[in-house]
């Protein structure tokens, strides 16, 4: 929030999906307080960049995310966010705090020019264990 530049899309759909979990009016939380200053921010383009994305036809999936097969086994609410990265086209990176589910994709996003900051690692490395205990965890 101090420094760089968010990307979001210009339908407010990343926007609408952090106001499902996240409250902005007086919630105490890192992740209320970020969606407060998106809110103030949203249209400031030093602060925030909008890009267009398109919906292809199916509910939650979209022409802009780079993998149209790993789209399908990403969650819908999730696809949004693949979506905003690659179509904005200027190395955008989507930073991940504990969905171990994202590690699975590492890869593949990474060949796609989409980048992933995992930002709690040893958590979602926990996370990973205790979801697919049978796996082992993925480089990310």
């Amino acid at each position: 929030m101090t420094s760089g530049v968010i990307v979001i899309d210009d339908g407010f759909e990343i926007l609408k999906e952090y106001q499902k979990k996240s409250n902005h009016k007086g919630g105490k939380r890192p992740g209320d307080a970020f969606l407060k200053w998106l809110l103030q921010n949203s249209r400031n383009p030093k602060s925030c960049h909008q890009v267009s994305i398109t919906l292809s036809g199916a509910p939650d999936k979209f022409v802009e995310f780079p993998d149209q097969v790993l789209q399908d086994e990403f969650d819908p609410p999730d696809r949004k966010f693949v979506a905003v990265a690659h179509a904005h086209g200027g190395g955008a990176t989507i930073l991940q705090a504990a969905d171990c589910k994202w590690v699975r994709w590492n890869d593949r996003l990474k060949a796609s020019g989409v980048t992933v900051d995992y930002l709690c690692p040893d958590d979602i490395c926990k996370f990973f264990k205790s979801k697919f205990p049978d796996e082992a965890i993925p480089d990310f």
